[in-house]
């Protein structure tokens, strides 16, 4: 029976079928890495489940689980494991690269510099295999991690002491390859070839050897001073799975060191060995190479002989690697020889072994390539490993039975997002309350210490009052941030993208894209630069235009100031609606941009899902602790200098002239003997408020509102409101510092609502509504959505023009800030009509 008559596609099996690999179809990137990742003639798959929607589809592969749609699954034939047990394997037999083992010079492979006390180490390892907790562990850093790919979206450097030596440790993003798939897969390349780290250290799933190794044969193909930290040791070990650490080291050329990150185990064993491999005392560490079998071996060393004759080239990169990079096809490779005299006689060699080997094969060169990689992990685990039962897996394939199921996967997401902005409101009300009386003390307490004149005003009504109207909030923030560490640390991160891809794919973006926006929940900055895990360009900056969306935690005090003074009933409700207003409007966006400026092919989703771990205290407690510190830092720098600024614009000039003489009828008031006490006090009180207000209306900062008031007036706001928005251009939080002081918060009340109590009794005094109030439901939560979409933060500007360049910074910050204007409008407007 013929493999043609017999072979299905991938997408034909059906939940818990299983398969055999016989030929993957397709080509480029898609190719490239799904080659890369497992999936390669002889590799057994089995269906694990659809998503909610239908689409994407589980697999497990070589021990690990990963996400297809089911048009991808359609590109890869299989045979079906019931039909090659009833008719044997030789249907599936086709003739690949041999595995014949190892070459080894027995040389201690040697660094370029000259030995020192400083070594430089960088960490490169697959996403999900602990580097940066080893990295946080080893540096005492307190860099964000989480269960999923794309935390690390650039290179991190630490120190660190160890027996004499300083360690200079630089964290590099995770990557399955280096390769030239995505932008993390190049960089984590250039950073080992131009910046020489004198070790790299390769971090590896315990759990996932066979997949995660296949990027250490490409460090070894590179020929560079390599230690292996085998990461989560402790989850194979639970498994039953025994691994001969030292043999396959020395099969490899490569010391293995088993590390448990998360516990700090084994890290201080490791860089004594990353000082042993830099000291070239070792015994371990041979130039080893790879054998791809008789048939490519000639090929490469052919190249490699034309290669030699450029001594610059030769002495910069192993020859060898750069050969193998070229039969792959890699271009990367191909522009780095681009100044070589024989340059013309290195291509043709190329394409004559490229020629050779797919005609031969009847496959892509890099595939054969990566055949031949797997045949080598294949062989060395045989002789090494003796695995156990999956029962860590089994775990996860069973939670995801309720987090990822058809019916129960959205309304559990759902809930989880309501849960998280519920607690912000109803745990963080209590510390909340606390702070806020505490800022309120305080500026009492400094009040009465000065004497009247500037610098009283300023401390206490710029510095304090600015200041500590924005800090009380850290409470919330930091329940926001514990909801978000929980999902990162977990693992449900990577399943929400997962159940989210289709509702993604309609609105023309990856499913992938979910992770930074949903990261840009904690803050747009680090969801703007994980966008690199996206191989498309157009994918990236798409979803870096539409990340400012997603309501950040620095917004999170205006919801709160506004929510506790307009809406005291449902306040979770309220604020949960108004994080959904943000995803709407930016898949409306989606959908409109990826139909105009970003009209392109669909992109293929190939992520993996890895298993649930329980996250441990000490990372959930470092994440909330170092965005505390994230938030006093800026609280002391850039909302302190902001609070300054606006306060002496609104002091300054002194003399103005008043539209009536408020101090004579103060004093009339004052000798009036008709009056009581309680009415005098009631009257001067309201004068002295219509002094301020008028003063404040001349004062530098009211002139600059003024100027703007027309751009803002149809959407009910008044010039105060339009200063708080001009002055949150440089941070979000500096919005309701701003109103503190505009709106005169009473620091030295007892009444802890004094900003809420103004902001509700604030009157328009000019224009059509002169007299009535300011701040309705209505209007405040239309100011919430302005706030939410209007121009992103300078930070986030920075980094979508650091990810792309300015002209889509600019842009974004023009088109953002015209969806704010027309979404507060309609809101306003159309509200007005039934209020």
């Amino acid at each position: 029976m013929s493999s043609a008559n017999n072979s299905k596609r991938l997408s034909d099996l059906s939940n818990g079928e299983s398969g055999i690999i016989t030929k993957v179809l397709g080509r480029g990137a898609f190719r490239k890495r799904i080659v890369e990742m497992g999936f390669i003639k002889g590799k057994a798959v089995r269906v694990i489940k659809n998503a909610p929607l239908l689409d994407p589809i589980e697999y497990e592969i070589m021990g690990y689980n990963v996400s297809l749609r089911r048009s991808e699954a359609m590109l890869i034939e299989v045979f079906s494991v019931h039909e090659v047990r009833q008719q044997g394997d030789e249907q599936v037999r086709t003739e690949q690269p041999s595995y014949e083992g190892t070459l080894s010079d027995d040389i201690l492979k040697t660094s370029a510099r000259e030995k020192g006390r400083n070594i430089n180490i960088a960490l490169v390892g697959n996403p999900n295999s602990g580097k940066t907790t080893l990295y946080n562990f080893a540096s005492g850093s307190h860099e964000r991690v989480g269960n999923y790919g794309g935390v690390t979206v650039d290179a991190r450097q630490a120190r660190m002491k160890q027996d004499g030596y300083t360690i200079h440790i630089f964290d590099l993003p995770g990557t399955y390859s280096i390769t030239e798939y995505t932008p993390e897969e190049l960089f984590v390349r250039r950073h080992i070839t131009e910046s020489l780290p004198d070790v790299v250290v390769n971090v590896i799933d315990a759990s996932n050897l066979e997949r995660n190794l296949f990027l250490t044969t490409q460090l070894i193909d590179m020929d560079i001073k390599v230690v292996i930290a085998l990461n989560m040791f402790d989850e194979l070990q639970r498994k039953g799975t025994r691994l001969d650490t030292e043999a396959l080291g020395k099969l490899m050329g490569i010391p293995i060191v088993p590390t448990v990150a998360v516990q700090g185990r084994g890290i201080e064993e490791l860089m004594r060995k990353v000082i042993d491999v830099y000291e070239d005392r070792d015994p371990v560490v041979r130039h080893i190479h790879i054998n791809y079998g008789p048939t490519i071996e000639p090929g490469i060393k052919k190249i490699q002989d034309a290669i030699w004759k450029n001594r610059d080239i030769a002495d910069r990169f192993s020859t060898r690697y750069l050969a193998i990079k070229l039969l792959e096809k890699d271009r990367a490779t191909l522009n780095s020889l681009e100044h070589c005299p024989n340059l013309q006689e290195i291509v043709q060699l190329r394409d004559t072994e490229v020629q050779y080997l797919e005609k031969k094969y009847g496959e892509n060169s890099e595939t054969i390539i990566t055949d031949a990689k797997y045949g080598f992990i294949a062989g060395a685990l045989k002789e090494t490993l003796r695995a156990g039962p999956e029962e860590a897996r089994k775990t996860s394939n069973e939670i995801d039975r309720v987090l990822t199921h058809r019916i129960w996967g959205f309304p559990v997401f759902i809930f989880f997002m309501w849960l998280m902005f519920q607690a912000t409101f109803s745990l963080g009300s209590y510390p909340m309350d606390w702070i806020d009386a505490g800022v309120g003390a305080l500026g009492e307490l400094v009040g009465r210490m000065m004497h009247d004149g500037p610098l009283r005003d300023l401390i206490v009504d710029g510095m304090i009052g600015g200041v500590g109207g924005v800090i009380i909030f850290l409470p919330n923030i930091l329940i926001l941030f514990f909801f978000i560490s929980l999902m990162e640390d977990t693992g449900y991160m990577a399943r929400v993208s997962f159940i989210m891809d289709r509702l993604m794919h309609k609105i023309g973006l990856h499913g992938k894209s979910f992770i930074p926006l949903l990261m840009g929940f904690g803050c747009n900055v680090p969801g703007i630069m994980a966008t690199r895990t996206l191989e498309n360009r157009k994918d990236r900056i798409l979803t870096m235009l539409i990340s400012p969306f997603m309501s950040c935690s620095a917004r999170l005090p205006v919801y709160v100031l506004l929510i506790s003074a307009f809406f005291p009933r449902n306040q979770g409700l309220v604020l949960f609606s108004v994080y959904v207003a943000g995803v709407l409007i930016a898949i409306l966006s989606a959908i409109i941009l990826s139909k105009t400026l970003f009209a392109r092919k669909d992109v293929p989703f190939v992520m993996e899902l890895p298993p649930y771990r329980i996250p441990t205290l000490r990372n959930t407690s470092t994440h909330m602790w170092h965005k505390a510190v994230q938030y006093l830092r800026k609280m002391g720098g850039v909302i302190l200098a902001a609070s300054i600024l606006i306060w002496a614009l609104s002091y300054y000039p002194r003399n103005v002239v008043y539209s009536t003489d408020y101090d004579a009828q103060i004093a009339a008031i004052a000798a009036n003997p008709t009056l009581s006490a309680d009415a005098q006090e009631k009257q001067v009180a309201h004068l002295e408020l219509l002094r301020d207000g008028e003063h404040q209306e001349q004062s530098y900062i009211g002139r600059l509102g003024r100027l703007i008031e027309p751009a803002i007036r149809p959407l009910g706001y008044d010039w105060k409101v339009g200063v708080s928005i001009l002055t949150g251009l440089a941070a979000k939080e500096i919005v309701v510092s701003s109103m503190g002081i505009l709106y005169q918060a009473d620091t030295q009340s007892d009444d802890s609502g004094g900003l809420m109590d103004k902001l509700r009794q604030q009157v328009h005094t000019s224009g059509n509504r002169i007299g009535q109030k300011v701040f309705t439901p209505l209007v405040a939560y239309g100011f919430m959505l302005f706030v939410l979409l209007y121009f992103p933060c300078v930070a986030s500007l920075t980094a979508i023009a650091r990810e792309s360049n300015w002209r889509w910074a600019l842009f974004t910050m023009v088109y953002t800030t015209g969806v704010a204007w027309m979404v507060a409008f309609l809101t306003f407007q159309m509200g007005s009509l039934f209020s």
